[in-house]
């Protein structure tokens, strides 16, 4: 009985310890000895194209475009390309029609979506650097020339920015946030980070690829995409995107479920990802993107492995850890000041986002992809 429950939770503890903590630290370790590939600024010695794919209201993308041309780039060498998944004649801006610079708005293919948005976003801009971004966030004032200079770099084919949360500072939200930005930048110094933010990246136009209609995460599949074909896609920590919303658990939940779903989608319908022989970044793909799925069920059999070592062990011992949890939420309920209220937050936060993985796994399962839905 007993060496089954000591394997269920050596098991259980490696699934979680492996993309949690060994993995990042054996990345960001490798890592400290490489010197990032890519940095430095340049002006605007070209015009770049900036793609804006949206559905939000005309007010927010309009302060979303001043964000924009009040960056460190020139404004005559900045186009703005605005994707509306909607209507775009609702999206009107006549005091801008003889700024400097060019603005156009174009409307999603059908089906619509973000994906459509972007292609059509894509096929109207014209410029060889391409900058993708969303509606809410904003820009630090060099982000653009960072992101242009870190492509002049021929080995890359795309770049991140980070993406900083500034109203979230010291919540379980913003520390995830800051050890996935210092991983993202060690893989990318070590080859290629695992996923973009969709919020702050640069392409090479040449080498975009209309994405499939449906599609949850371009952010996702267009990096892989470009590993698959040879390129490798950095990452400049000083190319940076801030939003400043605050994000209740509920809403980071229906996030989190759909991102996840997207990862379902993507080796559903880009299945080279799991092909060692094919992806030169397989095992930071399994690491970063495939084991990390599977931690509710290892913190599941990790409960029931301790349990198991406790009842066998000591039937006193396996009862008392038994109540224990129950007694550490009520507690957590009742003490809402101080250390109280950081464990409930964490509490809150965590079984959040293990639920959101849950339900990403069922949809995933099931191929539901139409995550989109308001």
């Amino acid at each position: 009985m007993i060496p089954a429950c000591l394997a269920l939770l050596l098991l259980s503890t490696g699934f979680i310890a492996l993309p949690w903590v060994i993995y990042p630290w054996l990345m960001i370790r490798r890592a400290a000895r490489h010197r990032a590939p890519v940095g430095g600024a340049a002006s605007g010695e070209t015009i770049v194209s900036v793609v804006l794919a949206t559905r939000e209201p005309v007010g927010d993308v309009r302060a979303r475009i001043d964000d924009l041309l009040s960056g460190d780039w020139p404004s005559r060498d900045l186009e703005i390309v605005v994707a509306v998944d909607g209507d775009p004649a609702s999206y009107r801006f006549p005091d801008l029609a003889h700024a400097p610079g060019r603005l156009l708005v174009v409307g999603a293919d059908t089906p619509g979506g973000k994906a459509s948005a972007l292609n059509a976003g894509v096929r109207a801009a014209t410029a060889d650097i391409l900058i993708f971004t969303d509606t809410h966030q904003r820009f630090a004032a060099e982000a653009i020339p960072r992101l242009a200079a870190a492509l002049s770099d021929g080995r890359f084919g795309a770049v991140s920015g980070a993406l900083r949360l500034g109203n979230e500072r010291g919540s379980p939200l913003s520390q995830y946030w800051e050890s996935e930005r210092l991983l993202r930048e060690a893989e990318g110094k070590l080859h290629s980070t695992i996923g973009v933010s969709g919020s702050i990246y640069a392409m090479r136009r040449s080498l975009w690829n209309p994405l499939p209609a449906g599609l949850i995460l371009d952010d996702l599949w267009v990096p892989m995409q470009l590993v698959l074909g040879g390129h490798r896609v950095g990452f400049q920590p000083l190319a940076e995107a801030f939003d400043t919303r605050s994000t209740a658990p509920g809403q980071e939940f229906r996030r989190k479920v759909r991102t996840l779903t997207g990862n379902f989608q993507l080796v559903a319908w880009l299945p080279a990802v799991l092909l060692p022989w094919r992806n030169p970044v397989w095992p930071q793909f399994v690491c970063h993107k495939l084991l990390r799925l599977l931690t509710p069920f290892a913190v599941l059999g990790l409960g029931l492995g301790i349990l198991c070592v406790a009842f066998a062990s000591d039937v006193r011992l396996g009862w008392l850890l038994l109540g224990a949890l129950p007694a550490l939420l009520l507690l957590s309920l009742m003490w809402r000041t101080g250390a109280g209220a950081r464990l409930r937050s964490a509490l809150v936060w965590g079984l959040s986002m293990q639920g959101a993985i849950v339900v990403a796994t069922w949809k995933g399962l099931r191929g539901q992809w139409d995550v989109w839905k308001r």
